[in-house]
């Protein structure tokens, strides 16, 4: 019986290794290879997201607040809108005069 236990053991541990190896190198359901470039994709569409909502509630333009905050478009809607909507340079797209 013992022996028994340890091989159904033994292969449990072999087949849990084999499934979280295939998770990480994006046989399984992980996202192996694409990790990085997804975290480099967040991170850049967080900062001018972050940035043209800024700028719309700024600006009291409320529909292009709720229009770039339920649209997830990597940063490109957002990016328009800074720099061709609301035309702001890139000297000011962190200047803050303090009012509204």
């Amino acid at each position: 019986m013992g022996v028994f236990l340890f091989v159904a053991d033994l292969l449990y541990y072999l087949h849990m290794y084999n499934y979280m190896y295939n998770m990480m190198s994006g046989y399984g359901y992980g996202f192996g290879g694409w990790g990085p470039g997804l975290l480099v994709l967040a991170v850049w569409s967080l900062f001018w997201k972050g940035t043209a909502l800024w700028h719309a509630s700024r600006r009291n333009q409320g529909w292009w607040f709720i229009a770039m905050l339920l649209l997830n478009t990597a940063g490109i809607l957002e990016i328009v809108y800074l720099f061709a909507i609301a035309k702001i340079s890139t000297n000011d797209l962190f200047k803050f005069d303090g009012k509204k």
